[in-house]
């Protein structure tokens, strides 16, 4: 018996980043592939065609406005959507579009149209990790997740940066047929049918804001500029000539965190720079001023969700080598 059909609107305009479209139509293609009925239909504002980011004319099939309802509505993102308030039209459009959808999901910057239509109010949702906090405050009463390759909260699914919308399409597809189809899919395309960790391991930095108290910024500059001294609570407060007390206090009201957990993200960033740049988990340990590569591996374990020798497998180079071989064999 041939499967249900499954219609899956994607809503696109000028701009829109290519990969954000082309990733999930390939998982939903070949999901078909295995046994799935995914029919894909791409509605703009007017319906015509739309320029994507990298200079391609998007033919589409229908204006928003006439669309049918779909059971899934994909709407994407693109560089210049967090830049600036949302076009009324297309926040107007996603929103019509949505409340006629079974589900809703969207792409990287996607969410910053979603959140411009009213749909994130009151809802968990994410985006690209360099834009989680405008996110937050552009829509005030939405909860952010930062480090989530994607959120669901109810029919409504958010994902984080570009390829994490081929994250997020596999997952729609395991909802309809299962895992093991879904797996099939995975391996086909080659990525991993879930990825360990979030997408923190992919942001430049976790470090915070900048303190803006002279105490806080003196505490900063000397673990920045040494590391591996000893940055114990007494001894930072000694440093300051503050209490313990008084100085936790201080990071609790400015930073909302401890002195030893900034110590540690201070410390964290370091090694993963290390780390980038080249150097073993052992060497990267030593020179940020963990005690033991083990001290390093749980603070990664708790910032990132996986190790420092699987981050540096990742990200220490694009050539073949370990990370490929570990890679295929996962996947496989």
């Amino acid at each position: 018996m041939r499967p249900i059909e499954h219609s899956v609107g994607v809503l696109v305009f000028d701009g829109m980043k290519m990969l954000d479209l082309s990733g999930p139509a390939e998982v939903f293609s070949e999901a078909n592939r295995y046994g799935a009925h995914y029919r894909l239909t791409l509605v703009s504002v007017g319906g015509s065609a739309v320029s994507s980011s990298i200079g391609v004319r998007v033919p589409v099939d229908a204006d928003a406005t006439d669309a049918p309802a779909f059971d899934t509505l994909l709407v994407v993102g693109g560089d210049e959507v967090p830049r600036g308030p949302v076009d009324a039209d297309l926040a107007a459009a996603a929103r019509t579009l949505a409340s006629r959808a079974g589900r809703v999901a969207s792409i990287c910057t996607g969410a910053f149209v979603l959140g411009a239509a009213g749909l994130l109010d009151g809802r968990r949702a994410t985006t690209h990790w360099q834009h989680t906090e405008l996110l937050a405050r552009r829509c005030p009463t939405a909860r952010v997740e930062p480090d989530a390759l994607f959120v669901r909260d109810g029919s409504l699914y958010t994902s984080a940066g570009v390829t994490a919308g081929i994250d997020l399409a596999l997952a729609l597809v395991e909802q309809e047929h299962g895992p093991d189809l879904t797996r099939s899919v995975a391996r086909s395309l080659v990525v991993y049918m879930q990825r360990a960790g979030g997408q923190s391991q992919f942001s430049a930095s976790l470090r915070g804001p900048v303190p803006q108290t002279p105490v806080l910024r003196q505490i900063q500059d000397a673990v920045q500029a040494d590391p591996t001294a000893d940055h114990s609570l007494q001894a930072l407060a000694a440093r300051v000539r503050v209490s313990p007390r008084h100085l936790t206090r201080m990071f609790r009201t400015e930073l909302d965190t401890t002195p030893m957990r900034y110590v540690e993200l201070i410390r964290f960033d370091m090694a993963k720079a290390l780390l980038d740049a080249g150097h073993n988990a052992t060497e990267a340990a030593a020179r940020s001023g963990f005690p033991s590569y083990e001290s390093l591996r749980r603070a990664f374990a708790r910032h990132l969700g996986i190790s420092p020798t699987k981050y540096r497998r990742r990200f220490g180079t694009t050539g073949p080598g370990v990370a490929v071989s570990e890679g295929l064999s996962a996947i496989r």
